[in-house]
């Protein structure tokens, strides 16, 4: 399975994924640490992978998501956005309800 193949299938078999930096207990950058709080606000159950660990995952996913920075979230396998949409969302209160319908 080649690099491509991996992030589509990770996609589609989380609910709730986080491309970021770092990881949620210790995010590495200030936009990843502001996303994961959105998600951790909404009482989110998600996944995470830590692209600082995987440079090829870094390189490979904006060409698949059409999204050029990290965070990116995916939800039900559709790209939802980076920091500055969640952060839209989230105080907008959207997020809460994409997250509880995908945990439905």
């Amino acid at each position: 399975m080649n690099i491509e193949e991996k992030l589509r299938e990770q996609i589609k078999e989380n609910n709730i994924l986080i491309y970021m930096k770092g990881t949620p207990y210790e995010p590495r950058c200030g936009f990843s640490a502001k996303t994961v709080q959105a998600l951790i606000d909404c009482g989110a159950e998600f996944s995470y992978v830590d692209i600082l660990d995987n440079q090829e995952i870094r390189q490979t996913l904006p060409n698949i998501s059409d999204w050029p920075t990290f965070p990116q979230l995916f939800v039900s396998g559709e790209l939802i956005g980076g920091c500055d949409i969640i952060t839209e969302m989230h105080e907008a209160g959207e997020l809460q309800a994409v997250i509880k319908e995908a945990a439905s």
